[in-house]
């Protein structure tokens, strides 16, 4: 079930320094919301702090609110496991896990969480989250194979296929066509189009190109200067960002003036 995500008065930080202030905004449920701006202005600082992931760095931490459902994530009572369990994540470099094959790739983190499972269910669930991810023709003779003897856009998909594995409701990308040729990125690109039916995205990517074809809202972070938080300067649909920007910032940005 897709979520909608509010977050209110979000400050970032490592340690004494602070990497992103006074986030506030809301996160529409299936949707893909594309995260776009220089680079170092907090974007993938502000999407790790969607599921906690930011905290695993030491001496990281938040101030502010991110409420899916209802549920503050950061409340006093909340697992930071539970909640990476229900807000995926697809990083900036295909990492299936090498000496695990294709199919244990896929159940890794159903395994992970304590899923016991019979292997039909298994084999059930993985050829679902292989078709969820547009990979299955593709390796389904040759599911007990390395993982990682795949392609760069296939060992994506596969990634795609064990965050979905898990049946979370929002799905995290940093980056996730940086390292992958043309074809590969288009592949991606459908495919979160038709994951956008069953979840909620936001994608942070330094193609503008692509933040124009995928998502329907764009927020444009920026700083200030060397040394000074990243924030976010505008949230709006994306058509409205790239056609008609509030900001002059953005318009500079998106016209290739800096950045």
């Amino acid at each position: 079930m897709a979520k909608r995500i509010d977050v209110s008065d979000l400050d970032i930080y490592y340690g004494n320094f602070k990497a992103v202030e006074g986030v506030n905004v809301s996160i529409e449920p299936r949707s893909i919301t594309a995260l776009i701006g220089p680079s170092g202005c907090g974007k993938s600082t502000f999407l790790r702090s969607l599921n906690r992931m930011h905290e695993v760095i030491p001496g990281a931490r938040v101030e502010g609110k991110v409420v899916i459902d209802g549920q503050d994530l950061y409340g006093a009572d909340v697992d930071p496991v539970d909640v990476r369990r229900q807000i995926g994540m697809v990083f900036q470099r295909p990492n299936p896990f090498p000496t695990m094959s294709i199919y244990d790739n896929v159940i890794a983190g159903v395994r992970l969480n304590g899923g016991k499972m019979r292997k039909g269910e298994l084999d059930e669930l993985v050829e679902k989250s292989l078709r969820g991810a547009n990979l299955w023709t593709e390796v389904k003779d040759r599911l007990d194979r390395p993982g990682s003897g795949l392609s760069g856009g296939q060992q994506q998909r596969l990634c795609i296929a064990r965050a979905i594995a898990v049946e979370p409701e929002v799905l995290l990308m940093d980056e996730p066509c940086s390292a992958l040729d043309p074809i590969s990125t288009l592949a991606i690109e459908d495919l979160m189009a038709e994951l956008k039916e069953r979840f909620t995205i936001v994608i942070v990517t330094h193609n503008m190109q692509q933040a124009a074809r995928v998502s329907t809202s764009t927020g444009f972070f920026n700083l200030g200067g060397v040394g000074q938080p990243g924030h976010l300067v505008e949230f709006n649909p994306t058509e409205k960002i790239f056609s008609n920007p509030e900001e002059k910032a953005t318009e500079d940005y998106i016209s290739g003036r800096f950045g």
